[in-house]
């Protein structure tokens, strides 16, 4: 690890300024959309805009960097990114701040690809791991920490959007004045999302539901504090527990994915998170209660993500992974557009606990198509398997199939059948 970090020690001090912006930004859109007495759904349109530019993004940046560079984007990714973070409070409208949202969704999204390949770049076969958990671990530290900044003024007013810009503008320098030359960035051929879904219906329909779970607690949570009257110290703790859960439970979670029937793992993870919404989604709880809830929503969320992505893998074949890194993403990508909108919807129809009852009616959904899966072909043995890998639902398909690849070293290289079912005997693929 002291390796990754003197080769790596400026891109990673960069990253946390990076999401400490972010996650300002995320939260502070919630609280001011209060302030400034936008409805839930209103709110709900500007949150999903964000995913909608992150998707655009991850698209079109691989062109960009290849046609422009990595440092020429980089920079111009970046001073829009300051930019977009001061003209919300000049235009607090959210008809402006949804435009600005699938701006500043676009450019973290391009951040995010142009830094990912960079840190794989100068990451040997023996470091790449280490660093990718070094750069996971920074991204939810960002912003968890990110939430206790909230408190540092009034929202109301233009410093709280101050501050993530500067934080933004300084992340570039470390960064710039310290990279080495730009990685190459190799074009990849697509993978159809015929081919994936066969590969692993569980990994597609999973993905797409987790998807908007996650755009729900990342975009959300802040307006159902503000819709349900707790105040900015309450939402910046409610928020940050979404995180530290989700940080928390990737270990173990992790652990036992290594050790069990993946698809088993799933649907217990599922119901259990399912579960613990039903109490928020019917009564109107205390400040109190709504943490571990809001622990349980985000530790079970985030690692389903990286659940699902190695469920996915064990069916896959080296060179396909790139190709299904980035059709995953894209699953995910649009699971998350709608996430915000239906839960705008549902806090319109139910109140504040509309956000507990999309996230619960997601995992129920989630746990029984996990069980339906499980009739459909018989559980692969741990040896068939290759190794869990944490993951960000932001990051890019650099950062998935650099972690799927450093999880396949650390895991057998035999994979099992493909997910058709018991009644489509298909060969191994080679690896």
């Amino acid at each position: 690890m002291i390796q990754v970090l003197r080769g790596s020690w400026a891109l990673l001090l960069g990253l946390t300024l990076i999401m400490l912006g972010n996650g300002m930004q995320g939260t502070l859109l919630g609280i001011r959309g209060g302030i400034e007495g936008f409805a839930p759904f209103e709110m709900s349109i500007v949150m999903s805009s964000y995913f909608l530019g992150f998707l655009l993004g991850s698209t079109f940046t691989p062109e960009l960097l290849r046609n422009v560079g990595h440092v020429r984007v980089f920079a111009a990714l970046g001073s829009t990114i300051s930019a977009v973070l001061v003209i919300y409070a000049l235009l607090p409208d959210w008809h402006a701040w949804a435009l600005l949202r699938v701006v500043i969704g676009f450019c973290f999204s391009g951040v995010y690809i142009t830094s990912e390949s960079w840190l794989n770049a100068t990451s040997t076969n023996e470091t790449r791991g280490q660093a990718l958990s070094a750069y996971m671990m920074v991204q939810m530290i960002g912003i968890i920490a990110a939430q206790a900044m909230l408190n540092l003024a009034d929202p109301g007013g233009f410093v709280l959007f101050i501050i993530p810009s500067v934080l933004v503008s300084l992340a570039f320098t470390p960064i710039l004045l310290t990279a080495g030359h730009p990685p190459a960035f190799d074009k990849t051929q697509p993978l159809s999302f015929v081919r994936l879904y066969r590969a692993s219906p569980l990994g597609c329909v999973g993905m797409f539901l987790v998807g908007g779970i996650f755009a729900a607690l990342w975009g959300m949570a802040s307006v159902f504090g503000t819709t349900a009257g707790l105040s900015v110290g309450e939402i910046s703790i409610f928020v940050g527990c979404i995180y530290a859960g989700g940080l928390v439970f990737q270990f173990p979670i992790g652990w036992a994915s290594d050790r069990m029937d993946r698809r088993l793992l799933i649907l217990v993870l599922a119901v259990v998170a399912g579960l613990a919404m039903v109490p928020a989604a019917i009564f109107p709880l205390p400040f109190w209660a709504l943490l571990p809830v809001a622990v349980i929503a985000g530790g079970i969320a985030n690692p389903l993500y990286s659940l699902l992505v190695a469920y996915t893998n064990d069916f896959l074949d080296n060179s396909d992974m790139a190709a299904a890194s980035a059709g995953l993403l894209f699953i995910n990508g649009l699971g998350a557009i709608g996430g915000p909108l239906i839960t705008g919807w549902a806090m319109e129809v139910f109140g504040p606990p509309g956000f507990f009852l999309y996230i619960g009616v997601l995992m129920a959904m989630l746990a029984l198509y996990a069980g339906w899966r499980m009739t459909r072909r018989p559980s692969l043995s741990s040896d068939q398997t290759g190794a869990f890998a944490p993951l960000s639902p932001t990051a890019s398909a650099i950062a998935v199939e650099a972690a799927l690849g450093a999880a396949q070293e650390d895991g057998p290289q035999d994979h099992g059948p493909q997910d058709h079912g018991p009644q489509e005997p298909v060969e191994r693929p080679a690896t």
